[in-house]
């Protein structure tokens, strides 16, 4: 992996009215690296990477996207990312593969559209119109739209939501394929197994503020990694405890409960628990993207099929 940034965020606002919804952001993405925003509704997440994506202004701060200013992309440098959005439309009168066929020829290196169509598991459905597909089947499409181009950077917002279970599975062997091709990938999840599963590093927002960031198996620090031992005594109360020597407390516990004490068990916090942590210190209500309905969207207003896809030969 390259060290330079495919992405760079400093200092990034984006105001309506006396509120910062995206107060002060600042970090980078890695080429070749996949990268989780993750926070609660209304953090901030979407508006930040709709500035990314070019499809929302900042109010002040810098955004640069493979060397350029999102807000005065052009053809060409759309040509070179790749978005799955929460929604798309325009594209529902089409079959599947009638859809993948006209984008893929907006581009000048675009990906086989029939090896799209099986790489995104839209092969039984392709002739169908878009429509009359399932939420998860349409969700597929998405992922197909936003890869067809052959992007240099893929922003993916909820791109599993629908899915079900092995379809969820067999997506995340799609992005370990893409991140084996060097593709730099910027992931927002409310599953949080799923940014610990594909993920280098995240980022977590509350109230539009970055308040951890770091490698995805470290974040939260030491002491939010701590393993935990859980028993149950003798007189059947329950009882857990956080210790960095788990197996000397199993020991502890086995001399005096017996080899098997009741419901012993040893975890060690995973993403989603030192997530909860970190989030309930800096908890907050307020809501910070256009979409809770608090703020008015920018002129740009939400992207058709086109504009998330909309490339140049």
């Amino acid at each position: 992996m390259s060290t330079q940034a495919a992405i760079e965020v400093t200092d990034l606002r984006k105001r309506y009215g006396d509120r910062d919804v995206v107060d002060g952001l600042s970090f980078e993405v890695r080429r070749g690296e996949t990268f989780a925003l993750l926070g609660p509704n209304g953090a901030g997440k979407s508006t930040t990477i709709e500035i990314l994506e070019g499809f929302r202004t900042a109010s002040s701060g810098s955004a640069r996207v493979l060397g350029h200013d999102p807000a005065h992309g052009d053809a060409e440098w759309r040509g070179r990312i790749g978005v799955v959005s929460q929604s798309s439309a325009d594209i529902e009168r089409y079959s599947a593969r009638e859809v993948l066929r006209h984008f893929a020829s907006l581009y000048r290196h675009p990906r086989d559209v029939d090896e799209t169509i099986e790489r995104c598991g839209i092969a039984t459905f392709a002739t169908k119109r878009v429509g009359r597909l399932s939420g998860g089947q349409k969700r597929r499409v998405d992922v197909a739209l936003g890869i067809i181009g052959n992007p240099e950077v893929l922003f993916l917002d909820e791109p599993t939501t629908g899915f079900d279970p092995n379809a969820r599975r067999e997506f995340w062997g799609l992005i370990q394929q893409l991140k084996g091709e060097g593709m730099t990938m910027v992931l927002t999840t409310h599953y949080l197994d799923e940014a610990e599963q594909l993920s280098d590093r995240a980022g977590i927002i509350s109230a539009g503020r970055l308040v951890e960031i770091g490698d995805i198996t470290t974040i939260g620090g030491p002491a939010a990694r701590t393993p935990r031992v859980r028993w149950q005594e003798a007189d059947g109360q329950w009882h857990e405890q956080k210790t960095d020597a788990p197996a000397q407390l199993v020991a502890a516990l086995a001399g005096r409960l017996g080899p098997e004490p009741a419901g012993l068990t040893v975890t060690r916090p995973s993403l989603e628990d030192v997530y909860l942590e970190i989030i309930g210190e800096h908890a907050s209500t307020a809501p910070a993207h256009p979409a809770d309905g608090a703020y008015p969207a920018d002129a740009t207003g939400t992207p058709s099929a086109a504009e998330l896809v909309g490339g140049t030969k």
